[in-house]
């Protein structure tokens, strides 16, 4: 399929403990951070993002260092052609058992100030991708009994007046349609997580328009550590995470 190439990890082959994650926009910050714990944890990995360059190096990274097996899948998720080829992956790869969805991109710009287009540009992304994978992925890990699908949204989904107006409708969309998701699917087999992050150190702030290095510093989080609490609260069973809560109260 075109889009591929594979990664199959030491010795060629992989162990499958705990089948594979699917992560989108895995080429840098929350993405590649999660690739990386993933792995880990035994996970082999099919990597999703626009930049090859970056996802290749991301998957030999993490082959040499864990002997897990990654794939890489080139797609802009915007695109519909892109997103049918990672739906059908979702559908067709028995080894898939996590959903991440992590691609999305941000503004800061008030609406009077905000281009229309790109606005609509940004919901196809961070909400019709991530709600077309969603339905991908949930029918077929329910009809398994088992999976999980990982929601990144924001803390701007419960204070949409720090961000741009639509940035914060968007992960109002993702926390509301993952606790549904939950009510849905528990019973079956299926967990969800939404995850909603403060300032994380990665490259969103930059694409937003306000680089990270004029917020506060006691507000940032590194990312492998907000990256490192939403995983923990996963293996607790929480629904809802804000990983930056213990680390603001350190």
């Amino acid at each position: 399929m075109s889009g591929f190439s594979s990664h199959p990890g030491k010795h060629g082959m992989s162990l499958h403990r705990n089948g594979a994650a699917l992560i989108t926009g895995a080429s840098s910050g929350i993405g590649a951070a999660y690739a990386e714990r993933l792995a880990r944890r035994g996970y082999d990995l099919t990597v999703v993002a626009r930049n090859r360059r970056r996802l290749d190096a991301l998957a030999a990274r993490i082959s040499d260092d864990t002997g897990r097996a990654v794939e890489v899948f080139v797609a802009d998720l915007r695109k519909h052609e892109d997103l049918a080829r990672v739906e059908a992956a979702l559908k067709q790869d028995a080894s898939l058992t996590m959903l991440v969805n992590n691609a999305g991109v941000g503004s800061v710009a008030p609406m009077i100030h905000s281009d229309v287009d790109l606005m609509e540009e940004m919901i196809k992304l961070n909400v019709v991708a991530l709600m077309r994978l969603t339905y991908a992925a949930a029918p077929v890990f329910a009809a398994r009994g088992h999976g999980a699908i990982i929601n990144i949204s924001s803390v701007a989904a419960t204070a949409p007046e720090i961000l741009n107006g639509v940035y914060g409708g968007m992960k109002a969309f993702v926390l509301t349609f993952s606790q549904s998701l939950h009510h849905e699917f528990a019973d079956k087999g299926v967990r969800v997580q939404v995850v909603l992050p403060d300032a994380t150190s990665t490259a969103f702030w930059d694409t937003a328009g306000v680089p990270v290095s004029n917020l506060p510093a006691e507000r940032i989080m590194p990312v492998g550590e907000m990256v490192d609490a939403a995983l923990a609260a996963l293996d607790f069973g929480e629904l809802v995470t804000i990983p930056s809560l213990p680390h603001i109260a350190n």
